[in-house]
Parts: structure tokens; C-alpha cells; sequence
């Protein structure tokens, strides 16, 4: 099985409309979400993309997935607005892992934080034995991870750790591209163009209290190195 991994869109809905446009031409045997889908300024027009596929698809449920329609502080009340009870019954529906057996890669888990945790933070220095912690008890050699925006393809005492970078708030890379994965038979890291301008424009067409800091993000993102060096030092963060 070929799967293709796209993690924290977070409301991008261009971006994500870009990347599905290459995983259709790619036509892999399954797409995995892998959390944090809808919390951003396009939530109902990420949806309607993510249920126009024709693929099918698997859903991990990501920190901020279970904060819509729970988070009662600042972008929280906006957020729950935007979602039907439809809506919320699908991210409700969302597994907390994802195991597939990968062609070329054997069983492969998905997840967003890592297995243990939607909060924890995985990135290509965590040290070898908090991979071996938080795989412990698990029959996979593979894991795709989210949550820290960064993609990278890291080989460590036998374990294999993914991170197919953030589809619609990237951290460390060059802004107007959008990041995932394609796994099967080996791991391809992809990355792909998207109109950024257009993105921000409808954004800021929104009453999303969050749009401004999320634009800054989105043309100045924050450094590789920042972002490990903040990771590894929090371990989980929300």
C-alpha cells in the first residue's frame, strides 16, 4: 500500500487544495490525516476538500481537533462557530493512531504528537531514548508524526521517524509551499507550491480573531533550529 501523509493543514484550505491536487495525480492507495485539520480562518472550505476525495482516507486526531467546539478562550468561541454538529461528530470520530502496513516500510504508525501523546513533541533530535519510550509496547518500526510543523526523515537504533511537515503552517521552510510525505515503498518528502497571497487574502476576509499572528507565521516562519531547540526543551506542548 502507497499512503500519503499530510499533517496540520490548520484551515489552509489553498494549500491543501494544491497538495490533493498532486496526491491525485499520484493516486496512492490511501491518504492519513495526521491531526489538526480544521483549526484555522478556512474550516468549512478545508472540509469540503477533504470530503470530495475520491481516495480513501484515515483521520488522527490531533491536539487542536479535540479543542473545537471545547476551547472556550480566545480563537475558541470563533472556532466552534464554524462548525456544524456534522462537523464536530466527524473530528469526534477521529482515531487516536493509525497503523498501515506500507509498501517497502512494513507496519507504519500514524499519529500526531507520538503514540502516547497528541502533545508530544517528536522532532530529528529527539534523543533515542524517548523514541524507544514512547514506541514501547508497539510492533512498528515506522512512525509519521506531526504537531511540531517541521518535516524531516530520520533513522535512529532501528526506528524509523517521519515528519511530513505542516500542509498549511510550515515551520523552518520557505513560505508559499506547502509540505507532506509520500510513503511507499520508500519515504518521499514533497513539497508544493501554493498561491500564498491568495491564501492570506481570504483569511484575512474572515472574522478569525487569530488571522493576523497566523499571516506572520505563514510569511516569516519561525527557524528550524528554533523550533527544535523549543521542542526538545517542552517535550509536550499543546
Amino acid at each position: 500500500m502507497r499512503v500519503a501523509a499530510l499533517a496540520d493543514v490548520h484551515g489552509n484550505a489553498p494549500a491543501l487544495a494544491a497538495v490533493l491536487g498532486e496526491v491525485e495525480e499520484e493516486q496512492p492507495d490511501l491518504v492519513v490525516f495526521c491531526g489538526d485539520l480544521t483549526w484555522g480562518s478556512l474550516p468549512q472550505e478545508t472540509l469540503a476538500l477533504v470530503r470530495g476525495l475520491t481516495i480513501p482516507v484515515r483521520f488522527v486526531r490531533g491536539n487542536a481537533d479535540r479543542m473545537v467546539g471545547v476551547e472556550e478562550e480566545g480563537r475558541g468561541p470563533w472556532m466552534a462557530a464554524q462548525h456544524t454538529d456534522e462537523d464536530l461528530a466527524l473530528l469526534a470520530s477521529f482515531e487516536p493512531t493509525v497503523t498501515v502496513d506500507v509498501d517497502g516500510l512494513g507496519s507504519t504508525c500514524f499519529c500526531h504528537g507520538s503514540p502516547r501523546s497528541d502533545e508530544e513533541c517528536v522532532s530529528e533530535r529527539t534523543p533515542v531514548e524517548r523514541v524507544h519510550e514512547f514506541m514501547a509496547g508497539r510492533d512498528e518500526r515506522v512512525v509519521v508524526t506531526g504537531h511540531i510543523h517541521l518535516q524531516y526523515d530520520r533513522t535512529v537504533n532501528g526506528f524509523r521517524s517521519v515528519g511530513p511537515g505542516s500542509v498549511g503552517l510550515p515551520y523552518g521552510d520557505q513560505p508559499g509551499y506547502a509540505y507532506w510525505a509520500l510513503l511507499g515503498p520508500d519515504v518521499e518528502l514533497r513539497r508544493t507550491p501554493y498561491d500564498l497571497e491568495h491564501a492570506i487574502e481570504l483569511m484575512r476576509a474572515t472574522e478569525d480573531p487569530r488571522t493576523e499572528a497566523i499571516v506572520e507565521l505563514m510569511l516569516r516562519p519561525t527557524s528550524r533550529e528554533e523550533v527544535i531547540e523549543e521542542v526538545e526543551r517542552l517535550v509536550f506542548a499543546g
